[in-house]
């Protein structure tokens, strides 16, 4: 199956958080979009590993995504060598991704940078023919995808460019909310946790609503670009 956008993070939410509301609008104009979470979040301060499952799958039904996928890497011990990218590049392989959107280059916690990192050198490797991966005994194809893009997660990156999601928001605050053992939640007994409390929860929504009034909308979504990116013509922009 070729997909035209994949969506990766380092932990089931962290798609949803960076780049819902995009994904959500780019299926909506009949794009086929994946997610693959590199870790079970099995660290995560709140919850269980068994329960985000249910909440990822939860949440991709929201979205609308053709396919969902975990690597089951180790939380917080991954790496990005060799072993790790030899997984995503089959990964890569597999779907054939025009546009691969990936983790924060900058980030509090430590498997985002890491995760982007990964990520990023796993699409240039999986154009190199003379990297071998097997998928299911079948040698599989050469594939890089033509862009990389990266989200915005708890630090405040400056943006490359930025999507407009006004008419994805709530789709992408209701994909958030999925995730229930995690957010903001009153009657919860967890312990408290960084993106536990409700000023998390609200962020998210007023960081798209400051990108949407930079640029003359209600709402956008902002991501870094690792080369250029280049339009048509003047009045491509909107």
């Amino acid at each position: 199956m070729k997909l035209d956008i994949l969506a990766i993070g380092a932990h089931p939410d962290d798609v949803e958080l960076g780049c819902g509301a995009t994904v959500a609008k780019e299926i909506s104009l009949g794009k086929k979009v994946g997610i693959i979470d590199l870790t079970r979040g099995e660290l995560g301060t709140r919850g269980s590993s068994e329960i985000r499952e249910k909440e990822a799958t939860k949440a991709a039904k929201i979205l609308g995504v053709t396919i969902r996928e975990n690597l089951a890497f180790a939380d917080g011990f991954f790496q990005n060598d060799k072993e790790h990218q030899l997984e995503v590049i089959k990964i890569i392989r597999k779907y054939k991704p025009t546009i691969v959107l990936c983790n924060a280059v900058d980030d509090r916690h430590i498997d985002h940078p890491k995760g982007s990192k990964l990520v990023s050198d796993a699409c240039f490797l999986s154009g190199l023919m003379k990297i071998e991966t097997l998928l299911e005994g079948q040698k599989q194809e050469a594939w890089r995808p033509k862009q990389v893009y990266h989200y915005i997660q708890w630090k405040n990156i400056e943006p490359d460019f930025v999507v407009d999601v006004s008419e994805f928001i709530e789709a992408k605050m209701d994909a958030v909310k999925a995730y229930d053992s995690q957010f903001y939640n009153p009657a919860s007994k967890e312990p408290s946790s960084p993106i536990s409390s409700k000023n998390f929860l609200d962020s998210v929504l007023y960081r798209a609503q400051d990108l949407g009034r930079l640029v003359g909308v209600n709402y956008a979504e902002g991501f870094t670009a690792e080369r250029y990116v280049a339009i048509k013509s003047l009045d491509n922009l909107i």
